[in-house]
């Protein structure tokens, strides 16, 4: 399909005008032959069109950024981009979380910001303020894409990801244009970027790792393009050339919500000095890099490491969960 032809079939499915057979069918087509970055853009755009957004000032829009990973990896890991998020905002980032519940993984990071005590029900005013605030908003995905209602039961009965992995981080409610994208394949790597790059991204990072994680990973080398000014740069990060060692996919999985919370606790608070905190100094490093915060990836983990050690992030995250019931 090209822009146009995808545009009108999931103006349609949002529309609910498609049966479910022909919605499901859909998604299982695009799933299996791959979805083209112009099939990623047109759908982001109407995604975004049927979407409740938070009516920010042009400065503090300018000002957000976002960090997310599509899922699909299948990888189990914990909410690695969850928790570099509220590290982020404790280091004066405007942190425009977007996000659901679990759709390929036990615990979305809906899920894990519930079980860490945050308030997921605030009216767009109270996200706005919240956003001015403290430097933090969630936004969960349900209750900014009312047509996800329709569509999310045929999405849940297939067993494999579908483009909606791809739609959240391209369908910011709060319109952030600096991001850092996790896919779950360097073949789409690319198809990402131009997709971006097409919905108008002020600077964006769309990275993987070879060994098949949505995040930077600490387990082997991961690949990105730099998007900014409409070009787009690659390159790759090797975590030992960081400092970091090499290690297994198994010491950064997670599980259910209540254990992912646990673990970013845990790490916030300075206990888990291993590779669950590298892996998340390594993926915020890249937000602050983005975010003009840092000068490079390594001043970034220097950052990142100084709001935990000091204690920092743990303030903040404290800050976030009051904050979002009196807002």
């Amino acid at each position: 399909m090209n822009y146009t032809q995808a545009y009108a079939r999931f103006n349609a499915l949002f529309k609910n005008e498609l049966s479910d057979d022909e919605a499901r069918a859909l998604l299982v087509e695009l799933y299996e032959k791959g979805e083209s970055f112009e099939e990623i853009a047109a759908a982001a755009k109407v995604m975004r069109e049927h979407s409740i957004k938070l009516d920010l000032e042009s400065t503090l829009r300018d000002e957000i950024i976002d960090i997310v990973g599509t899922g699909g990896d299948k990888s189990g890991t914990f909410n690695i981009s969850t928790t570099a998020s509220i590290v982020l905002s404790s280091l004066g980032c405007k942190v425009a979380k977007h996000g659901s519940g679990s759709a390929t993984s036990k615990s979305g990071s809906a899920d894990v910001l519930s079980a860490l005590g945050l308030n997921l029900t605030l009216s767009v005013e109270k996200q706005i303020k919240m956003l001015k605030e403290c430097g933090f908003v969630f936004m969960f995905a349900m209750n900014h894409h009312p047509c996800m209602k329709h569509i999310m039961p045929i999405r849940r009965s297939l067993s494999h990801r579908t483009i909606f992995n791809m739609l959240g981080p391209l369908a910011n409610p709060a319109g952030a244009n600096k991001q850092v994208i996790g896919v779950f394949d360097v073949a789409y790597i690319e198809r990402f970027s131009k997709a971006l790059n097409e919905l108008g991204t002020q600077k964006s990072m769309v990275l993987s790792s070879l060994d098949g994680l949505d995040e930077v990973s600490i387990c082997g080398v991961t690949h990105y393009t730099l998007i900014e000014q409409n070009s787009m740069t690659q390159g790759e990060i090797n975590p030992e050339a960081y400092g970091f060692k090499l290690m297994p996919l198994e010491s950064i999985k997670g599980g259910e919500s209540v254990q992912n919370a646990k673990i970013t606790r845990a790490i916030l608070r300075g206990d888990d000095k291993g590779p669950k905190k590298d892996i998340v100094l390594l993926n915020g490093a890249c937000a602050l890099h983005v975010d003009g915060k840092a000068r490079d990836i390594q001043e970034g983990i220097e950052m990142m490491r100084y709001a935990i050690e000091s204690k920092k992030a743990w303030d903040k995250l404290s800050e976030i969960i009051r904050l979002s019931y009196i807002v």
